[in-house]
């Protein structure tokens, strides 16, 4: 088949591969060439006119399009959202399913891993080499004595200082840095300040109750007197904690224990096709098991949102989202950007024209449970089921936000390929068409693009990732994990001026 229709109501259909001129397209032919996965006019639109794919609106006609036209950036302009929002008017039953279970790591809070790292977490960058020369020391054939260690991680990043002592900036940088210190994947977390900056590690003990003990230490530089000193101290403290990491085992757990961070990245036409709506039917299977689904990335669901408040549980919950969404408008105003800004220009090579075509695909990560919990940047979430986390659509700032709320797992959908990796909770990366797939096979973990080349159906895809979390949750490797990736995808999201 030479194209595909997603819905009666659509305009635009979507072009399986490369289409010169003249290719009939129902009941019209195709007026220029036509790039596989792009979009082709489905009937004739006047100057202003909705064009439609998903049933939804992805645009407006800039200029008078003819069926057969390509559809795309030179013909099809931005406008901001403008819904009327309905609250917890699409509420599906969450469906029963039996008790699944995976190898996890108990911990002596309650919580459930799936790694058991020991993490090395900065409060400045003025620490940052510190942290890295202090995990550099823990090597392959200094952790062989340790099997049921993972890895000893730095965690470092660029901000921590030049930044006010208060605010939306702050108040971010100190939930990631407390979601990290408690996050269920670390047996040992040693944290590394240099002392006078304005995230003072002290603050962040006495804000979250933080206390230090044989797994949980801290530690300045300026205090223990250099950095020379300070990575020893580092290297002797990790030791001690290593033999104790080391008595953690995996047990049987149930499925409920699984918090996932739902994420996308080099998304494609296809995104909203395959991949997508397959992670969101995984996330079905593992709300039904009474885990928990987060998707984040705010403004990669602008122009989807009114879709995600039908789901929300009460209308509070849909507001919440309501009021992320206008947060996102004016902080876009005032850095004089737009929020069509995104998609990139990898997205608009795949066939993806506006936000509103890209949100629309990205919200079906999240399946069709109900919304059940809407969180900071970095917060705990707390509320089972299908959740949205405040995050901008940067990956590596998102997804540190997401493992900071809790996420033990990862699943990374793309279409371009990505190359993108995760400490301490793992990414499964699922890829929405089999060409990118069998080009980067060692970097993708399923083929949706299955759905479209094979035959494969949308349950049998969403199953088969469901089991596959099931299975590195208990320790088999995802293919980002087996080549290393993680160390340098910690970016906490800054906010606010730099001093």
């Amino acid at each position: 088949m030479d194209f595909l229709r997603l819905d009666p109501t659509d305009t635009v259909v979507t072009a399986t591969r490369a289409l010169q001129a003249g290719v009939p397209i129902e009941g019209f032919k195709t007026r220029a060439l036509i790039p596989s996965d792009h979009k082709i006019a489905a009937c004739d639109m006047a100057v202003g006119d909705v064009v439609r794919k998903f049933a939804q609106v992805i645009g407006y006609a800039a200029t008078p399009i003819l069926a057969g036209d390509h559809v795309h950036t030179h013909n099809v302009e931005f406008r901001a959202t403008d819904a009327a929002y309905e609250f917890a008017t699409n509420l599906r039953p969450v469906p029963a399913g039996t008790t699944d279970t995976f190898m996890g790591y108990r911990r002596e809070n309650g919580s459930v891993g799936t790694r058991n790292y020991t993490a090395i977490v900065t409060s400045v960058n003025c620490s940052a080499t510190a942290a890295r020369m202090i995990a550099a020391h823990f090597t392959p054939d200094v952790l062989s004595d340790y099997p049921n260690v993972d890895g000893v991680v730095a965690f470092v990043h660029g901000t921590g200082c030049g930044m006010a002592d208060s605010g939306d900036g702050f108040e971010a940088l100190q939930r990631v840095m407390w979601g990290y210190a408690r996050h269920p994947n670390h047996a040992g977390v040693l944290m590394v300040g240099l002392g006078c900056e304005m995230n003072q590690i002290d603050w962040l003990l006495d804000a979250w109750g933080l206390k230090q003990g044989p797994l949980f230490q801290t530690m300045n530089i300026q205090s223990v007197a250099g950095l020379r000193r300070t990575v020893e101290k580092g290297i002797e403290k990790v030791a001690a904690m290593l033999p104790l990491a080391n008595e953690c085992t995996r047990e049987p757990c149930p499925a409920s224990e699984l918090k996932v961070a739902l994420q996308c990245g080099g998304s494609d036409a296809w995104s909203g096709i395959t991949a997508n709506p397959a992670l969101g039917y995984a996330t079905d299977l593992l709300v039904a098991q009474g885990g928990t689904g987060v998707l984040a990335e705010t403004p990669e669901i602008y122009g989807a949102e009114h879709l995600l408040t039908a789901r929300a549980k009460d209308q509070a919950t849909g507001e919440r989202l309501i009021n992320l969404i206008r947060w996102w408008e004016d902080y876009t105003a005032r850095n004089k950007g737009s929020m069509d800004n995104n998609p990139s220009p990898g997205n608009k090579a795949g066939g993806l024209t506006t936000i509103l075509e890209k949100s629309l695909g990205a919200a079906a990560k999240g399946g069709t449970t109900p919304l059940t919990g809407v969180y900071k940047y970095a917060e705990i979430v707390r509320a089972r089921g299908f959740t949205f986390m405040d995050s901008p659509g940067y990956d590596p700032a998102s997804v540190t936000g997401q493992i900071a709320g809790g996420c033990n797992l990862v699943c990374f959908t793309t279409g371009r390929g990505s190359a993108f990796g995760s400490k301490p909770s793992p990414t499964i990366k699922v890829a929405t068409n089999t060409e990118m797939y069998n080009r980067m096979t060692e970097d993708m973990d399923v083929n949706a693009g299955a759905m479209m080349t094979d035959g494969v159906t949308l349950e049998e895809k969403g199953r088969e990732i469901y089991e596959l979390f099931l299975r590195v949750a208990s320790g088999e490797m995802s293919k980002s994990e087996a080549q290393g990736l993680g160390d340098y995808e910690f970016v906490p999201w800054q906010i606010g001026a730099v001093m």
